[in-house]
Order: C-alpha cells, then structure tokens, then sequence
C-alpha cells in the first residue's frame, strides 16, 4: 500500500482546493483506514463551500471536506476482525460507515436515539494534524472507530452504493420517523439525490400516490422511473399557489399524508407545510444552514392537527438495511444513475461548480469523485 495519500483541501471560502500528500496512518486497535473509492457532494458540502455553514470550521487552517464515500479496506485495527454483523473482515473487502460516531454515552444514545446524540458530529479537524484523512474528498478516510461498519456485496456498483451512508439512509430513518404507511399520499420537495432516493424507498415501503416537485427535467425524468406517480415542474407551475392547487387535485382535495422538504431552501417549508393535509405529517430534513428563518402561521398547524418531524443523520444501524434495500431493488429502480457526473481529486473545483445549485438550475442530481 502507498506510504502517502493525496487529498483535495479547502482553505477558504472562494479559494480553489488545492491537492496536498499526507502519510498514511496506521488505525488504532478499534478502527479502519479506508481506501477510498468514491465520493459524493452533498448539499451539506456545497453549503460549507459557499460559507453558509461556518461552524465546521474552528479557526483557520486546511480540511478535507466531504462525508458521504464508500470504499475499501486498506489497513485493519488490531481488535477489528468483522463486520458489525459478525461477517469476516479483511483488507480489499468493500465496505460502508457512518461519517459521524454517535458517543454511546449520553442521554440519547442510552434511550437509542444516536441520531439525536450531542456530540456524534465534531468539527472537521485541521488536516495537517495526523491522522490527516477526515474527510471523504482523499484517497484515504481515518475510521477511527468501527463500531458500525458493514461489508458491501459485489452485486452492488459504486454508484449505487456511494450515497448510503449519507442521502439513502438518511431517508429510510427520515420516512420511517415521519410515520410513512402503506398507501399513503407523499409529496417530495425536490429531486435532487436526497430526493429521488426517498421516491425509490417510499414506492418501496407501499406509499400510494407520489409526487416530485423538482426545476430540471433530468431530474423529473429520474424520478418517475424510481417510483413517481406525478412530478410539477416549478417550470410551469411557477408560483407556490399553483403547486399546491396541483396537489391538492391530485389527493382529492386533502393534501398528502406526507410531505417531505429535500430542497434546503427554508422558503419551501411554508408551500409544503400548505400541501399536508389535516392530521398528516410534515418532514423537514433539508434546511441545515444555521440562522435562516421563514415565517409560518402556527394556528394552522394547530387547528388541522399538523405534525412537523425534523431529521438529521439516522441510527447507524440503517446503513444495513439500505444495503439491503438496495440489493432487492437494484433492478428495479435505476438507483445509480443518481449518480450524474464523475470527477478526479484534481478537478475538485469543477465538481464543486457542477454540483453548485444556488441561483442556478444545475442538471446534476449528484455530483462524485472518485480519488
């Protein structure tokens, strides 16, 4: 195994990535050194590349951006000889992980509720500072704890796997908590890769009618073939009272049972919240931008008995059953093709631009490099 790994680092806000070599560590007796082998932008990572989120960064000094990867087993912990299922691990076995680590100490974690843990996310570290590779945009990823880490089968592609430790387990424990059942009306508030993985596992969980709102055809188109019944295309139903009247024709009259917010712009959460119908649910999972408001009318809440559920992350426990969800659908829906452009460590600042959605309609659904 190489000696040194290469990394994209960011600096700063509107500074171009710049590639650095740092030596590959050896893993503590409880962790893994990973090769990784790809790696996606979320929107998370566009927001901390743009600056909307500053809290990752305590001071100054480089990071290696990026969280959801998968990749392989390039150095074994002393004490790690399986998998969080008991498989038999070894180096070159393909496997995924969480990008955080719930403490299994506090509150939340003692009632179950990792994905509510405190402490499970710490600020990037600076890469200078071994072991170097805490993010997902290098050729290598330092998981400093196994405690949950699951072996990948070869039926599945890179592609189709890249987002399961992020945007496909993400919405099977965001579904999941929103109560979704089977036949229930789901609307989708954009198509981007959050989004159209939620179409594939609420058409897979039985939901009735679904419906997409989404800007970009590409995206519309990926969509329907994941389990859409209807998409509305912001295109055409240009202002927030004609997407509402186009669901509400389509549930009725009564709003969906479920609506579920992918896009990250807090202006949606209003429209969406109009689109629920009395006694449904409201998910909200996009908006992480701290310090951004939109205003709402609470009463309506209250006098349609409206439920609003907030996700971030999930039980690590999920990554297995999105693997499995993937190998029981991976003819079914055409999952990979999420994946929508490619690109090396080195073209780091193009696939940012690609990725970029922000005052713009990108054809993108999920920008990756692969290291």
């Amino acid at each position: 195994m190489a000696e040194t790994g290469k990394a994209a680092i960011y600096t700063d806000v509107g500074n171009p990535f710049e590639i650095r070599e740092y030596p590959v560590p050896d893993p503590a007796p409880g962790g893994i050194v990973v090769r990784v082998t790809s790696a996606g932008i979320c929107g998370s990572d566009l927001h901390i590349w743009r600056g909307d989120i500053r809290i990752t960064m305590m001071g100054p000094g480089p990071r290696i951006l990026g969280h959801e990867m998968t990749g392989k087993v390039a150095r074994l912990g002393a004490n790690v000889s399986t998998d969080s299922l008991g498989r038999p691990l070894k180096e070159g076995d393909r496997i995924v992980y969480p990008y955080f680590t719930p403490c299994r100490r506090c509150y939340q974690c003692l009632r179950g509720e990792f994905a509510a843990c405190p402490v499970k996310l710490t600020p990037i570290p600076v890469s200078d500072n071994a072991p170097h590779f805490f993010g997902a945009y290098a050729e290598y990823y330092y998981l400093g704890d196994a405690a949950f880490v699951f072996k990948v089968p070869d039926e599945l592609s890179d592609e189709m796997v890249t987002p399961v430790n992020c945007a496909l387990s993400q919405v099977i424990y965001s579904l999941g908590k929103a109560g979704l059942r089977m036949g229930d009306s789901v609307v989708i508030q954009g198509a981007g890769g959050l989004g159209v993985n939620a179409t594939a596992v609420a058409r897979a969980m039985g939901a009735g009618t679904i419906i997409v709102i989404d800007g970009v055809p590409e995206r519309l188109k990926l969509a329907k073939e994941c389990g859409a019944d209807e998409v509305i295309d912001i295109n055409e139903a240009t202002a927030p009272p004609d997407r509402i009247s186009k669901v509400m024709s389509l549930t009725s009259g009564r709003g969906a049972d479920v609506v579920a917010e992918f896009v990250g712009l807090p202006a949606a959460i209003p429209e969406g919240l109009n689109m629920v119908r009395a006694g449904g649910t409201y998910l909200e999972v996009g908006n992480i931008s701290l310090g951004k408001t939109v205003a709402i009318d609470p009463s309506s809440l209250v006098w349609q008995n409206k439920k609003i559920v907030s996700t971030v992350m999930y039980d690590p426990a999920t990554l297995s059953i999105a693997i499995d969800f993937l190998l029981r659908n991976k003819d079914r829906f055409p999952l990979a093709n999420v994946v929508s452009d490619t690109f090396t460590l080195e073209q780091a600042d193009e696939a940012f631009q690609k990725a970029e959605w922000e005052g713009q309609q990108t054809s993108a659904s999920r920008v990756v490099i692969t290291p």
